[in-house]
């Protein structure tokens, strides 16, 4: 990995827009979608997966679903059903309700927390299959309240025919009981405006290729989307104390998810950095995705050396990585300094796959130093809020002069005016 001074170091990370062939691409699937339906999607499903379906068989059947189970190690069920009860505790806990405030004018003022109806979930099949994150979106939309959760996926997984069975079971376990066999930019558009098969959906989360990410964008508005998610990134904030073992397989634990993903150390010591480029080329010739990780590592990671951790810190807030580690002999001491990070690991038992797998919080973290300002997927994410405003006569009577001095300053003299009839109507009943 390369060292460098802190201050020679730039992270640029472009929303990625698409070519205009792309985009082109994804409008005219889109539109013939809206305007086809079904009769679409089983098209490009044939063109783009190779996979030739029948009408109404979109839809994964029951015994498809159960016949899963008996493709899937026992080990795998056993952990993926611990790691979603921890993450339901997790999520539990930020549920909010419902609140109302009534003063003695009685002005009754209130926001009302309801869940979205119906949300879709888009689970890739490119390169490979990523159950967790089924939990990750699943599992906030049920404690949220969320009456229809349905997953979209491709007919084929990581180029194997079928939907891989872990994708299926871990759906299930997570209580998904709608899933269609349909992928690719068709599959954002079904959700978005709806089939005949497919309902439409008020909201479509989950990450996907370039063409599920411009379909996305494309059909925002229509209904809400989570994110543009760009690549992984994960910072490790260490001192003297860390391990130069553990925090090279943590960099490599990032580097491996795809070329452009980032991985970054800062350090206060020069020691550490050089023993941790060592041990991070010594991780790299034995790790399965070598090829993926030392382009990341070498395209976008480095070493960044710093004065103090008080300027390292400086420096995590500049970037506002997804995943932060902080590895030094008082984790807690620059837990207040930290602004800007999408999920925060303190000390040298709790990696980043920790948090991705097992421990509750949601790993569909913001990216991009998108940190700066959004957060981690939550229950908030599948609830819509109303306002709640009643005023009495005589909270009206007392507030409707300044109303309508507020809408007159605007220039809105009808505002100001269906406050003032009411003013005068009722001081004649007076």
């Amino acid at each position: 990995m390369r060292i460098l001074a802190a201050d020679q170091f730039q992270l640029k990370r472009e929303v990625e827009y698409g070519t205009p062939e792309q985009n082109e691409a994804v409008r005219q699937i889109v539109a013939a979608v809206q305007k086809e339906g079904d009769a679409a999607l089983l098209r490009y499903t044939e063109q783009f997966d190779g996979v030739r379906l029948e009408a109404g068989s979109l839809r994964v059947p029951e015994e498809e679903i159960q016949a899963a189970y008996d493709r899937v190690d026992a080990e795998f069920l056993t952990a993926i059903r611990e790691a979603a009860v921890n993450i339901r505790a997790f999520h539990e806990k930020q549920m909010r309700k419902s609140w109302m405030d009534l003063q003695p004018d009685g002005t009754m003022l209130g926001q009302i927390l309801r869940p979205l109806k119906r949300v879709g979930l888009y689970v890739p099949g490119g390169k490979a299959a990523y159950p967790s994150s089924v939990l990750m979106n699943v599992i906030p939309a049920q404690v949220a309240g969320v009456p229809e959760i349905v997953m979209v996926t491709p007919p084929s997984t990581g180029g194997k025919e079928g939907i891989d069975p872990y994708i299926l079971v871990t759906a299930a376990e997570a209580g998904v009981k709608e899933m269609y066999r349909v992928g690719g930019a068709q599959a954002v558009a079904a959700l978005a405006y709806g089939t005949a098969s497919i309902p439409p959906v008020d909201k479509i989360c989950g990450p996907g290729n370039i063409y599920v990410a411009l379909a996305k964008r494309l059909v925002f508005g229509a209904v809400s989307i989570d994110s543009i998610a760009g690549p992984s990134e994960i910072i490790v904030l260490a001192d003297d104390s860390a391990d130069p073992a553990y925090v090279a397989a943590d960099l490599l634990s990032q580097a491996e998810h795809d070329e452009m993903a980032s991985a970054i150390l800062i350090t206060p010591s020069k020691k550490l950095a050089e023993t941790v480029a060592a041990e991070v080329e010594k991780q790299l010739a034995v790790l399965p995705r070598e090829a993926i990780a030392r382009r990341s590592i070498d395209d976008y990671g480095a070493i960044l050396t710093v004065s103090s951790l008080e300027e390292g810190i400086a420096v995590v807030n500049r970037l506002a990585p997804e995943h932060l580690e902080v590895m030094t002999e008082d984790p807690m001491r620059y837990l207040g300094m930290i602004e800007n990070a999408g999920a925060i690991f303190l000390g040298p038992y709790s990696s980043e796959p920790v948090g991705d797998y097992f421990a509750g919080p949601n790993h569909i973290i913001p990216t991009n130093g998108t940190a700066r300002f959004s957060s981690p997927v939550n229950v908030d994410d599948f609830l819509k809020k109303s306002s709640l405003i009643y005023y009495s006569k005589e909270a009206l009577m007392a507030s409707g002069e300044k109303i309508m001095t507020l809408a007159r300053h605007e220039g809105l003299e009808g505002h100001a005016r269906a406050v003032e009839i009411r003013l005068e109507r009722e001081r004649i009943k007076d």
